[in-house]
């Protein structure tokens, strides 16, 4: 009986490094992360067209795939340039941009 609970000690101080590993692994992975763009673009299917401004929180932008990185000056650039501002995050209003 005492073989069998020091057994199972055993197994349970090596479930629990394990999941402390695991932890130690993800956070690792979340500080190495690189921080997301404040602001995005989204080209067409040809990569020519200008299709959207997102910020760059926006899930319907991280669906799309054809989204890139922008700068604050670019997006407001894009918008000035009748770029239409995503209906779902807003990016005209978020960069103080009045129609």
């Amino acid at each position: 009986m005492v073989q069998q609970a020091v057994r199972q000690l055993r197994l349970i101080d090596r479930w629990i490094a394990d999941e402390e590993r695991r932890e130690a692994e993800r956070r690792k992975g979340e500080e190495m992360r690189p921080t997301p763009p404040d602001w995005l673009i989204q080209y067409g299917l040809n990569r020519a067209n200008v299709d959207a401004v997102h910020t760059g929180d926006c899930g319907t932008a991280a669906k799309t795939g054809r989204c890139r990185p922008a700068t604050r000056q670019q997006a407001i650039d894009a918008l000035r340039q009748q770029v239409p501002p995503c209906v779902h995050c807003r990016p005209d209003t978020a960069l103080g941009i009045l129609d």
